[in-house]
């Protein structure tokens, strides 16, 4: 329901002249469900919406289950034009070897890490990290959780490439 709900805010977006792409969450479950992925192109057609105007966020633990099985699955996502992104970076089984077989489009770095730069060194070290390891990938890197302008200061100054939390706006509704 959700992936459809999103899927056609983003196809009306569009219709008004607005090129907006939407994210949705995927657990493990669904992702490993039958027929997920013709599930993904079906929605994007009956919405006629392309499909690099939808990112599915997945955990780390689906790339670390059924290797195999996951890279066919996001091979598959990849040539519908779908992005992917690992949601919360570095808080699962993080595997640099998967990251660089799987045809992921972003890291998303977890508000865990984000929450306490730019003072504190062990985060801003870890973020630092991910922000170089996301470029030597050549993949976008998105900071979930910023709430300070410290927090987005410090993010700019190392070159992650977008960033979402409270300091830029709250939840809004479709309006």
């Amino acid at each position: 329901w959700v992936l459809g709900q999103a899927v056609q805010q983003a196809a009306r977006w569009r219709l008004d002249g607005l090129q907006v792409p939407v994210s949705v969450n995927v657990s493990a479950l669904q992702f490993q469900q039958t027929g997920f992925v013709e599930r993904v192109a079906s929605v994007l057609q009956e919405h006629r919406l392309p499909g690099h105007f939808l990112e599915l966020e997945l955990t780390e633990s689906i790339l670390v289950r059924d290797a195999d099985e996951a890279l066919a699955r996001l091979s598959q996502l990849s040539r519908l034009g779908v992005r992917l992104a690992i949601d919360d970076f570095g808080t699962g089984y993080s595997s640099l070897a998967y990251l660089k077989r799987f045809p992921i489009d972003r890291l998303k770095i977890d508000r865990s890490f984000v929450s306490g730069v730019p003072g504190d060194d062990s985060d801003a070290a870890i973020v630092r990290a991910v922000v170089q390891l996301a470029r030597a990938l050549e993949m976008k890197v998105i900071a979930e959780g910023v709430e300070t302008e410290a927090q987005r200061a410090f993010l700019v100054d190392i070159g992650c490439d977008e960033f979402q939390g409270f300091l830029h706006a709250p939840a809004l509704d479709p309006a």
